[in-house]
């Protein structure tokens, strides 16, 4: 069956359920993002990530107001973003369960005081420049002061399901 024999389904976007599963065809890369709050540092992971402007250098993610950690990035003045590499699952699920978790990792900081973690493929250590109004999200746009990289595949999230490039060689 070719892509163009496959049935097409309809979604209601103003079905969340439906509309979740729809998203889910969209794959994304995964970051945790970093910053420090009253007491200590902070991190989440996130999938909602994108650059936004070459110049100035600006990128974007989108926190959930629910989060009991939305307050935290919400009011940072500086936070880092750190593009997950495909064996840093467990770095996605730490951050996704709790935002201060940080044992057993190696902890260096950005000039600005930001954890960083270890191995990430990149880092965006950036300056808060907008917050929006995103419904149950808020959309922040962050300046960026630094990047960094290093090779490697990246870890993606796709139809529910993290997993990571297949090499066709």
């Amino acid at each position: 069956m070719t892509n163009s024999d496959r049935p097409i389904s309809h979604s209601d976007p103003s079905d969340p359920r439906q509309f979740r599963e729809a998203l889910a065809h969209y794959a994304t890369g995964v970051t945790v993002v970093t910053a420090v709050g009253r007491t200590g540092p902070v991190g989440i992971t996130a999938n909602s990530f994108t650059s936004v402007s070459l110049n100035p250098p600006l990128v974007l993610w989108c926190p959930a107001r629910a989060s009991a950690r939305f307050e935290t990035f919400a009011k940072a003045d500086f936070y880092a973003i750190h593009v997950l590499a495909a064996d840093q699952l467990d770095l996605c699920k730490r951050f996704s369960r709790s935002g201060t978790d940080f044992s057993g990792l190696d902890i260096q900081t950005t000039p600005e005081g930001m954890p960083i973690l270890p191995n990430c493929l990149a880092r965006f250590d950036c300056q808060a420049h907008a917050c929006h109004d995103g419904g149950d999200h808020a959309i922040l746009v962050g300046r960026v002061l630094r990047a960094t990289t290093r090779d490697g595949d990246p870890l993606l999230f796709w139809g529910g399901r993290y997993g990571d490039f297949m090499h066709h060689d």
